[in-house]
């Protein structure tokens, strides 16, 4: 029992700390609510539940013992959250119109499948935590499950997070300024994947 609490404490620590994730969280809150925030939420929850899962089940070893498939991974995620970064930084006061639109499912699976933090994260879990598990199918399930439901439970704070920010921001000066800190944000956390 001490080992799935080292679990669900890991996984809580590791799916709430500020980062791409949770930054596309909070800008989708801001700009279209919790409920049109949901389908990129749930993709991001299932991308890194997915993850898990295979890393239960040993792909982990895959990308150590290729570190040209793990390198075009991280360009190709740094490049895709850089982009978001701009687009965020570069938008004003959400005046959306009703055709504008979050973020998808499809969205949230591909920024986590690209990026190597959350690889590295699972991965990490998957050989901490291995005795948990009598056999790799039961260890990739376990870990899926828990980063999955941990993962949706922290997004939907950062999302209700942006929704407390549209409350208390009013003028146009300051959605520039909070865009701008946001997308400095969401840029910032491609630093530690390169570290």
């Amino acid at each position: 029992m001490d080992a799935f609490l080292s679990l669900l404490v890991f996984a809580l620590v590791a799916t709430g700390s500020p980062g791409g994730a949770t930054a596309m969280a909070t800008i989708s809150g801001v700009n279209f609510g919790f409920r049109r925030s949901l389908p990129l939420m749930s993709g991001i929850a299932a991308g890194l539940a997915s993850m898990a899962a295979l890393a239960g089940l040993g792909l982990g070893g895959l990308l150590s013992a290729h570190p040209s498939l793990a390198l075009g991974m991280k360009v190709l995620g740094s490049a895709y959250l850089l982009w978001l970064a701009w687009q965020t930084a570069h938008r004003g006061a959400p005046h959306l119109s009703a055709s504008a639109r979050p973020n998808g499912f499809l969205a949230g699976i591909w920024m986590l499948w690209h990026n190597p933090k959350g690889w590295a994260m699972t991965t990490g879990a998957a050989a901490t935590f291995v005795a948990l598990a009598s056999s790799p199918t039961h260890l990739g399930v376990l870990l899926g499950a828990v980063f999955g439901v941990l993962s949706l439970l922290s997004l939907s704070l950062w999302c209700v997070a942006g929704l407390v920010l549209t409350r208390i921001i009013r003028s146009d000066h300051q959605w520039r300024r909070l865009n701008t800190s946001l997308g400095l944000l969401l840029a910032l956390s491609v630093v530690p994947v390169w570290l």
